[in-house]
């Protein structure tokens, strides 16, 4: 294996890292704001990536897509636990929207901080300077990814969170009911549609909208 090679292997992983990582600790931040200590006991709320791991979202997938030549990367981390109660008693439904999309606001912001990062890409020689140009791109491309995908209203993604909060905040009762009976199939609906290039890149398409206005 080249030595390019390795390199972009850690990048990308190191990237991947801090996008799932990063996603999840922001859920629980945004609740210990609203007063909700479940992730902070728990000890979730740290930066040492060992605390966050899943070996099959943080490992096997990403590995699998990356030596299939996936044309991105993608995966997560166990998720911080939230006690969205209390969330809700101490900030109402609003307070809840806000912990469900706090992670893909952490990936579209770091996304976009990395794009302008962009213009130092030139004439990349030193092995650490290869590594930083992997780094922004992979970083980049990951992030919006992360976003983009974390938004479908699919459970257990967090756009299924933020549209079922809304339905409450909205009093839509019936429908958050009805909502409510797809979860114990949402993975296996989210899976079919991964497995459907021909809809899957109809609901990826945001994501290159999204790098095109940020780059």
């Amino acid at each position: 294996m080249e030595q390019n090679e390795i390199i972009k292997i850690v990048a990308s992983v190191i990237a991947l890292a801090i996008a799932i990582i990063g996603h999840e600790i922001m859920h629980g931040y945004i609740a210990y704001r609203y007063g909700d200590h479940t992730a902070k006991n728990a000890g979730r709320l740290s930066i040492n990536p060992i605390v966050h791991v899943d070996l099959v979202g943080t490992i096997i997938l990403p590995a699998v897509l990356y030596f299939s030549n996936a044309p991105f990367l993608f995966g997560w981390a166990k998720p911080v636990p939230v006690n969205m109660n209390t969330v809700i008693r101490n900030g109402g439904y609003n307070a809840a929207i806000a912990v469900a999309l706090a992670g893909v606001t952490f990936n579209i912001i770091l996304a976009t901080l990395l794009a302008t990062m962009t213009p130092l890409l030139h004439n990349l020689n030193s092995p650490l300077e290869i590594f930083f140009g992997y780094f922004v791109v992979q970083g980049i491309i990951i992030n919006v990814v992360l976003a983009v995908f974390n938004l479908w209203p699919i459970p257990p993604l967090d756009g299924s969170q933020v549209l079922l909060y809304l339905t409450q905040k909205l009093k839509w009762y019936k429908f958050g009911e009805a909502y409510e009976k797809v979860y114990p199939f949402g993975i296996f609906i989210l899976f079919g549609i991964l497995f459907i290039p021909q809809l899957s890149s109809i609901l990826f398409a945001p994501v290159s909208w999204i790098l095109q206005i940020i780059l």
